[in-house]
C-alpha cells in the first residue's frame, strides 16, 4: 500500500488486477480492469487534446453505473478535480452548482440532461452523456475537434495497443484538492466540501485496516448514491482499488430489487443506511416476533436459543448469506431493531461520519461494537466532546485528523465557522465513554430547550415513535412551547390489516400514549398529527427537517 500517494494505489492495483472483473451494471456483463483502464486512457487522451488542465473541475451527475465510476477515476488520475453532483438535485440546483464550482466539463446521465439548459451554464466547454459517450453540448471548437478525433488520437498514442505498462497516472500531493462534494443541505443551502487526496487516502487506508478479509475477486453491491461520500468511498473507491467486483444497481434500491440483488450477487460486504435495514426488519421479522407464541418462546431459554439461530439464519440468507458484516451509517439507527440484532448475533455495526471527513470518523467491528454507540475514533482521527464531562455532559462532537476537509469552496465565512481551535465542529451532540465509544444524541440545530432548561433531543423521541408497528417515520418539533409529532403511518401495514382511514386518529392517539409512557416528563408529546405523504428526504434518506419545522 502506498501511504504517500492516493493515486499510486489506483495505478498499482489496476495493473495487479488486470484480468479480474471490475465493474458491472446490474445483470450486465462485467467490465474487466484492463477494459476500465483503456476507457480511462481514452478519456485522458480527450482531456489532453482538448486542453483540459490539471486542476480543472469536471462535474459528474447521473445515476450509479459503471460509466460513472470510469469517469470519476479518469478525472482524478488525470489530475483534474471531480465534482460529483447528486442526480436527485433539482435542475435549478444542478445548474447553480455547476456554475458555482467553475466546472469546465460535465458528464451527465440522460435523465438528468433532459431538465438542463447548456446556455445557463456558460463556463462549460462541453457536456457528454456518460453512458453512450455522446457529445450533447459544446461551445468550444478545440474540444469538439478533440472529441471527433479521440479514437484516432488514441491509436496514435498507443500504436501497438494499450497495455498495463502504459499506465502512468498523475502523482498527487496529499494536500492537493481531489474533489468538491456538495452537501445535501438538510438544514441550509449546499456547501462545496473541498476534500484533498489526504482524506481519500486516509479513508482508503482505514477500510484496508479494519476489513483485511476483503480481497480481490470478492463482490459488493453499490446501492447508495456515489455522489455522496459514504457510498463513493466504501461502495466504490475502496473496492475498485482492492480488486473487488462492484455491481451497480443503476436504479432506486426498492426492497424487492435489493432482495433480488442480494440473492443473485451474494455480496461479501454490505454498506447500508438504516432505512433499508429497518424496512427488511419490519416487513420480514417484526410480524412474526409480535405473535404471542413467538414472544413466549423467546423467553424460554432452550427454545429461545434454537429460535434465535433459526431467525439469524433466515436473516443472513435474506442478505445473500456470504457477507462479513453490514456497516450502517448516514442516519440514526432504530434502537429496537439494533437491540434485537444484537440479541441474535447478527453481524452488523453502526459507524459515524460526515462529508467534511470524506466521510469516516468513528467505527467498530461488529464483534466489538457497543449497543447504541457509533464506534470509536478511527485511525488518524481524534474525537472529543465539547463539554466539561465527556461521559456525562452532552456536548458538540469535535474532530480533527487526516480525514478532515480543506474547507468550503468559495465560502471562507462558512469555513471559519466550521472550526473551533483547530477542531472541526460536526454539529452533532453526543457523549463518549471511558473506552472511547461515541454515542450520538442528536443534531445541535435540532435540539429543543425545554421550559425548565432541559435539553430535548427530538431524534430520541422519534426513535420511540418509530418502534410502533403503525409508524413508518416521524418528526418531532416544538409548537407554542409544546412538543408535537408529525407521523407518517406504515401504509403497507395499515392496508394489510384493513385499517380504515377513519381509525387513523385513534391509532395516532394510541401511539402518543404509548410513547409518552417511556418518555421523561419534559419530553411528553402533547399531540400527534398525521403526515399524509412520506417526508421529503435527502439522497441518504434523512428527512429534510427544515421543510417541516416552521409549518
Amino acid at each position: 500500500m502506498y501511504t504517500d500517494s492516493f493515486i499510486a494505489n489506483i495505478e498499482a492495483n489496476i495493473k495487479e488486477n488486470w484480468d479480474l472483473p471490475s465493474l458491472s451494471d446490474y445483470k450486465q456483463e462485467p467490465i474487466y480492469y484492463r477494459d476500465v483502464a483503456r476507457r480511462m486512457a481514452r478519456l485522458h487522451v480527450l482531456f489532453e487534446t482538448a486542453g483540459v488542465k490539471k486542476g480543472d473541475k469536471i462535474v459528474i451527475c447521473g445515476r450509479n453505473c459503471a460509466s460513472w465510476a470510469i469517469v470519476f477515476f479518469a478525472t482524478i488520475t488525470y489530475g483534474a478535480v471531480a465534482v460529483p453532483l447528486l442526480h436527485e438535485f433539482k435542475s435549478e440546483a444542478v445548474t447553480h452548482l455547476v456554475n458555482h464550482s467553475d466546472s469546465r466539463l460535465m458528464f451527465v446521465g440522460d435523465v438528468v440532461w433532459e431538465g438542463l439548459n447548456a446556455d445557463e451554464m456558460p463556463k462549460l466547454s462541453a457536456v457528454i452523456q456518460m453512458q453512450g459517450f455522446e457529445l450533447v453540448s459544446c461551445n468550444d471548437d478545440k474540444f469538439r475537434l478533440a472529441y471527433e478525433n479521440v479514437d484516432k488520437n488514441f491509436e496514435m498514442k498507443y500504436p501497438d495497443g494499450f497495455c498495463k505498462d502504459d499506465i502512468v497516472y498523475h502523482r498527487d500531493n496529499l494536500e492537493e484538492l481531489a474533489l468538491i462534494n456538495y452537501t445535501s443541505g438538510t438544514t441550509s443551502m449546499s456547501k462545496g466540501v473541498m476534500l484533498p487526496y489526504r482524506s481519500l487516502l486516509s479513508n482508503y487506508m482505514f477500510a484496508c485496516e479494519v476489513l483485511p478479509n476483503m480481497t480481490a475477486g470478492m463482490n459488493i453491491i453499490s446501492m447508495l448514491p456515489m455522489a455522496h461520500m459514504y457510498g463513493m468511498q466504501f461502495e466504490m473507491i475502496f473496492e475498485f482499488i482492492k480488486g473487488i467486483h462492484i455491481h451497480f444497481l443503476t436504479r432506486i434500491p426498492s426492497p424487492k430489487l435489493v432482495a433480488e440483488a442480494f440473492a443473485r450477487v451474494k455480496p461479501d460486504l454490505i454498506i447500508s443506511v438504516p432505512l433499508i435495514i429497518e424496512k427488511i426488519y419490519r416487513s420480514k421479522l417484526k410480524p412474526m416476533l409480535d405473535k404471542t407464541i413467538a414472544r413466549v418462546l423467546l423467553r424460554t431459554p432452550i427454545i429461545d436459543s434454537v429460535l434465535k439461530n433459526r431467525i439469524l439464519t433466515a436473516l443472513n440468507e435474506a442478505f445473500g448469506g456470504r457477507f462479513y458484516e453490514i456497516i450502517i451509517g448516514g442516519a440514526a439507527f432504530n434502537h429496537e431493531v439494533e437491540s434485537f440484532f444484537k440479541k441474535i448475533g447478527f453481524a452488523h455495526t453502526v459507524g459515524y461520519g460526515m462529508t467534511e471527513c470524506g466521510p469516516i470518523i468513528c467505527y467498530a467491528d461488529w464483534k466489538s461494537h457497543k449497543l447504541g454507540s457509533c464506534g470509536k475514533a478511527v485511525p488518524r482521527m481524534e474525537v472529543k466532546i465539547d463539554s466539561e464531562d465527556e461521559q456525562k455532559q452532552v456536548g458538540e462532537i469535535l474532530v480533527r485528523g487526516a480525514n478532515v476537509m480543506l474547507g468550503y469552496y468559495k465560502n471562507e465565512e462558512a469555513t471559519q465557522n466550521a472550526f473551533k481551535d483547530g477542531w472541526l465542529r460536526t454539529g452533532d451532540l453526543g457523549l463518549k465513554d471511558k473506552e472511547g465509544n461515541v454515542y450520538i444524541k442528536g443534531r445541535s440545530k435540532n435540539m429543543i430547550l425545554g421550559a425548565n432548561g432541559q435539553n430535548i433531543y427530538p431524534e430520541e423521541i422519534e426513535d420511540k415513535l418509530n418502534s410502533s408497528e403503525y409508524v413508518s417515520e416521524s418528526l418531532v418539533k416544538e409548537v407554542n412551547g409544546k412538543l408535537v409529532a408529525l407521523v407518517y403511518l406504515d401504509q403497507d401495514w395499515m392496508d394489510s390489516h384493513n385499517i380504515p382511514f377513519s381509525s387513523y386518529k385513534d391509532i395516532l392517539e394510541e401511539v402518543r400514549v404509548q410513547a409518552n409512557q417511556s418518555l421523561a416528563s419534559y419530553e411528553q408529546l402533547s399531540a400527534i398529527y398525521l403526515q399524509e405523504e412520506e417526508f421529503e428526504k435527502t439522497p441518504k434518506r434523512n428527512i429534510k427537517r427544515y421543510l417541516y419545522i416552521n409549518k
